[in-house]
């Protein structure tokens, strides 16, 4: 029986790593652990020290990008985790998403830019990445970053 595959070996079939922890822009950490759980800072959709877009979903930026931005965001949280725990093999099951939606008044497709994130926790945790959710549509983000999203795994 072949042994089952690490999440950063899935992440590589993705095409993705795990990348740099995002340094806090205020006075907070990246992750606490607290008992068997893991709960992350907001994570802001920042690739290679940048936003990956700026504004409002259904304005400046679409719904498509903002699901990418959510992804980039889920991304950045298992940075956080891993950052905390050493490794992320020792996630036993992500247990809650929460993705913030900086929108429009007339935008209410939130639960699609969110299925960004949980949709890549899916592909990396299998079973285990599936968990309650929470998308929430928002005036304005920091950084007018369009999606943040914070998670909670079981460790």
């Amino acid at each position: 029986m072949t042994p089952a595959k690490s999440p950063e070996e899935r992440l590589a079939e993705l095409g993705l790593t795990v990348p740099d922890v995002v340094p806090p822009v205020a006075a907070y950490v990246p992750a606490v652990r607290s008992g068997r759980h893991v709960f992350t800072a907001g994570q802001l959709p920042m690739r290679d020290g940048a936003l990956m877009a700026t504004g409002k979903v259904g304005a400046e930026v679409t719904a498509e990008q903002a699901a990418g931005c959510a992804r980039q965001c889920a991304l950045n949280a298992l940075a956080a985790v891993k950052a905390e725990i050493g490794d992320l093999a020792l996630i036993k099951r992500v247990v809650k998403v929460v993705v913030f939606v900086a929108s429009t008044p007339d935008f209410t497709g939130q639960p699609g830019v969110a299925n960004g994130a949980s949709e890549l926790l899916g592909d990396v945790f299998g079973d285990a990445g599936r968990h309650a959710r929470s998308a929430v549509g928002v005036p304005v983000l920091p950084l007018d970053a369009p999606v943040e999203v914070e998670i909670v795994v079981e460790v």
